[in-house]
């Protein structure tokens, strides 16, 4: 009887303390669907989903942000799929928006508490009102018994020509929407913990993206994951950030390799950050899987 108290409490114990450390990734899937669309005509081979799971595996997250997810069955394969690979998410959450293809989503292993899907955002342009390509995504996940944090999950307007608007300023105005969002927070609460992630489909010095990042007492840091491959060195040019291997995605029509996915976060989560940690996850034939590479980064709730 003594015995199996005392397990008992170890069991207790464990699953009431705090966990140290919780790993959030974004991984745009390209074109994850249960069966083709009149735009988008290609399914995913039993080659593919098995390099993206691989890429998943390797990340290890215990949060994922998914872009270009299909359908909510599609997104309930990927999961069970990876559950019998041993790889868990107990948590999902599916938000559509005015693309009918293409949607954003996250698998977590940590409990999500509470959910709020943005699916029907717009905004004028040229006299005409344009809806935003995708829903975003916002869930409250808990990290550990007292830290939670706010998740944003978004998937911005492709650099192709749109026949609707100009395809960079419909990015800028998505842009303004989701910027919106992050500064109702800091309104409730100027301490607020938000992790703001995705496929922002354009460079850091982009007008949308440094829309998205902000400035002055509320901007956004970015974690700028990197692969581990040994590059240390800081950019010979002090202003510029190093010249490590940071791409994301690579565009076959251009034929060119650009960093557009990004993983930002408050000035809350600052203390918490753990750069060394922050990474992109790599594979050998990684592109078979997606023209995107999952990033990832590292966050700690010890002593916050």
């Amino acid at each position: 009887m003594h015995r199996r108290l005392a397990i008992l409490a170890v069991l207790w114990g464990s699953l009431n303390s705090p966990a140290a450390n919780f790993r959030v990734a974004t991984y745009n899937l390209e074109n994850y669907l249960d069966h083709p669309t009149e735009s988008r005509r290609f399914i995913k081979s039993e080659a593919a989903k098995a390099k993206i799971r691989e890429s998943i595996r390797t990340a290890n997250p215990d949060v994922l942000a998914l872009e270009e997810m299909g359908t909510t069955n599609a997104l309930l394969e990927l999961r069970d799929s990876l559950r019998a690979e041993g790889c868990e998410f107990p948590f999902w959450e599916h938000v559509t928006g005015f693309d009918t293809n293409i949607h954003v989503a996250i698998l977590s292993r940590l409990p999500i508490l509470s959910r709020h899907p943005h699916t029907n955002d717009s905004f004028l342009l040229d006299g005409r009102r344009v809806f935003t390509s995708r829903g975003f995504a916002e869930a409250e996940i808990q990290a550990a018994k007292d830290f939670t944090f706010t998740l944003i999950v978004a998937h911005l307007k492709s650099r192709r020509p749109s026949p609707v608007a100009d395809e960079a300023e419909q990015r800028l105005q998505e842009a303004k929407i989701l910027r919106g969002m992050v500064d109702e927070h800091f309104k409730l609460n100027p301490n607020a913990r938000l992790i703001v992630l995705g496929d922002f489909n354009d460079v850091k010095n982009s007008p949308s993206t440094k829309e998205i990042i902000g400035r002055g007492k509320f901007k956004l840091t970015d974690t700028r994951p990197a692969e581990r491959n040994g590059d240390t060195a800081p950019n010979p040019v002090a202003r510029f950030e190093p010249r490590n291997v940071a791409w994301t995605q690579y565009y076959g029509l251009e034929d060119t390799y650009s960093r557009i996915d990004y993983i930002l976060f408050s000035p809350a989560l600052a203390q918490n950050w753990k750069k060394s940690e922050t990474y992109i996850a790599t594979v050998p034939n990684w592109g078979l899987g997606s023209d995107h590479r999952p990033i990832l980064a590292s966050f700690t709730t010890d002593g916050k």
